[in-house]
């Protein structure tokens, strides 16, 4: 009998809901909740909004967005930047034992390796550069906020430093304090989105970052 859960979750990725069905068992391989079926969704989303303005291979961009995380790799492992390769591998092995055609495997596997920001490996595709777009936007904005309070939460890591919040008398540490990544990372996202849509949405999801900082640091 279908998981009824699992069959809900599909729903969220119409009009490729059935292929989500197929691949979602596979994909959710950690406990990290900034990289669980709600981020999945949410770059999924993404991926929708920033299409209608781009265009793209609507399958393609399905399997690159379930598949893009499907090898567990924790952001502070030493081997971090070697986690959309894996992905990417594993990609197309399971998307060859769902016989696809070699040309549309090799187009999601090229998506799912250049989506990532600590590889480093330019998109050559229109939906790579969609999928990395769509994945950065969800580390800006109020999502964006929230992943980094519950990642330096995960990694034990402090909210800010309480003598100098800002950093500005010492280095900024991010795997200290979760307030210095805007600065270190964050901040730094909207300046290389690859889509003229994902750009724009960009800004919006930038300012409100700015935003959420202010209010933090009126608060403390």
């Amino acid at each position: 009998m279908p998981d009824p859960r699992l069959k809900a979750l599909a729903a969220a990725f119409a009009p490729e809901h059935e292929l989500a069905a197929q691949l979602l068992p596979l994909v959710i391989v950690s406990d990290d909740g900034s990289h669980d079926a709600a981020h999945l969704i949410r770059v999924w989303k993404n991926v929708l909004r920033i299409r209608r303005g781009e265009g793209g291979n609507v399958r393609v961009l399905a399997a690159a967005t379930l598949l893009h995380d499907c090898v567990a790799v924790e952001k502070n492992a030493p081997n971090r930047a070697d986690a959309s390769r894996l992905a990417a591998e594993r990609a197309y092995e399971v998307l060859d034992q769902l016989g696809w055609r070699s040309s549309d495997m090799m187009a999601v596997a090229h998506a799912v390796l250049a989506h990532s920001f600590s590889a480093g490996i330019p998109p050559e595709t229109l939906e790579a550069k969609i999928l990395q777009d769509a994945d950065r936007l969800d580390a800006l904005g109020m999502v964006g906020a929230a992943r980094c309070f519950y990642i330096a939460g995960r990694f034990g890591s402090g909210l800010y430093d309480p003598l100098d919040p800002m950093a500005r008398a010492r280095p900024l540490d991010d795997k200290a304090f979760a307030l210095d990544h805007f600065e270190t990372k964050l901040f730094k996202l909207a300046d290389g989105f690859q889509t003229g849509t994902g750009r724009k949405l960009a800004q919006e999801r930038h300012e409100r970052l700015g935003l959420i900082r202010e209010l933090l640091l009126d608060e403390i």
